[in-house]
């Protein structure tokens, strides 16, 4: 077959080595750092991770030292980025490098640790072992539909399968690591999302069937996915003093294990709130605000209402937490961080 994706290597090589950012993880090419790096990046923006990326390898540089980490430090190490179980996926894969004495050296054996798909396994192995494997994610689907303005639904896993083979059927030997990261640079910084290509920019653009006939923003065609289902929640800021109020929440189910500000379903009214901080202990002296949030997860959509209470004892079934203490020590998820953040400019 007359395959037209044999020509990607050669216009993309010579682009990726002019047009590279300089991006923390491919300052080497050492298994630990390029793992890392794929799962903190996973759903995540380049922006968000780049300081977070840094913090994680100065308190855990090595794979024995995740294996080894108390599971709160790991969470507050990962606060912010969101799909915590990512976090504890990559803590029990590292317990089963480190009881094998090493990182694996092929396909098979990345794909076979927790946490580990085929997109995370082909970075790895094309970047750190030059293996021909090919890394296929929304950004190359993008790229590849737009390259041969393929119709079909790009989130069709048989899409994806099919796109896995054909790209390592062109893997150039001897530079695989730099074909990979090549394609996921053009789909970041070039052929992006939401009919905002730059074709101007694009090395691929003299070949790119969707260019050519101008219709690059019809593609990729996507198949529409499932409504989210609602939650309402109450969201409680409770403070004593200077501590906060914070609870753990259930060992599984979503967000399992991490710290949350206390909450309960619905959406109650300012005096049902107070009813409630009563009904815990917590005595409350005064409603200082009343904030709204909403969170998107990818599955559920939390439309919180938050009530901040000032509070007149620390009540035992919570941890009092003041802000210094909260920061150091205890893992808040975005959708509890949002009303932390928001508080601290309406009312200080």
């Amino acid at each position: 077959m007359d395959e037209p994706l044999r020509v990607l290597p050669q216009l993309l090589l010579p682009w990726f080595a002019g047009n590279a950012r300089t991006l923390p993880w491919r300052e080497n090419r050492e298994p630990y750092r390029v793992w890392l790096s794929e799962i903190m990046l996973q759903q995540t923006r380049v922006e968000a991770v780049r300081e977070k990326y840094l913090r994680f390898l100065a308190e855990l540089p090595d794979v024995n030292a995740l294996a080894g980490a108390d599971d709160d430090k790991l969470m507050k190490l990962w606060e912010g980025l969101g799909y915590y179980s990512r976090a504890r996926n990559l803590q029990k894969a590292a317990g089963a490098v480190v009881a094998a004495g090493g990182f694996p050296r092929t396909y098979e054996g990345w794909l076979a640790l927790p946490g580990v798909g085929e997109y995370t396994a082909g970075a790895v192995c094309s970047i750190c072992y030059d293996l021909p494997c090919a890394a296929v994610d929304g950004n190359v689907l993008r790229v590849c539909s737009r390259f041969l303005a393929d119709g079909r639904p790009w989130n069709d896993p048989a899409m994806k399968k099919e796109y896995k083979s054909r790209l390592e059927a062109v893997y150039p030997a001897g530079r695989c690591g730099d074909f990979t990261q090549a394609l996921m640079e053009l789909g970041a910084t070039v052929c992006l999302p939401n009919g905002a290509p730059e074709c101007g920019r694009c090395p691929l653009s003299p070949h790119c069937a969707a260019h050519r006939t101008g219709r690059e923003t019809l593609f990729p065609v996507k198949r529409d996915k499932k409504p989210r289902r609602g939650e309402q929640k109450t969201v409680f800021l409770l403070y004593c003093g200077e501590a906060l109020a914070l609870e753990k929440r259930p060992a599984d189910g979503l967000l399992a294990g991490l710290w949350q500000l206390p909450n309960v379903p619905g959406t109650l009214t300012p005096q049902e709130a107070a009813e409630q901080v009563t009904a815990w202990g917590a005595e409350p002296i005064e409603l200082s605000a009343q904030l709204q949030k909403t969170h998107i997860f990818t599955h559920i959509r939390w439309d919180m209402t938050g009530y901040v209470f000032r509070c007149a004892r620390m009540d035992g079934r919570f941890v009092w937490a003041d802000d210094a203490m909260r920061r150091r020590e205890y893992a808040l998820p975005t959708a509890f961080r949002k009303f932390l953040e928001e508080e601290g400019k309406s009312l200080v």
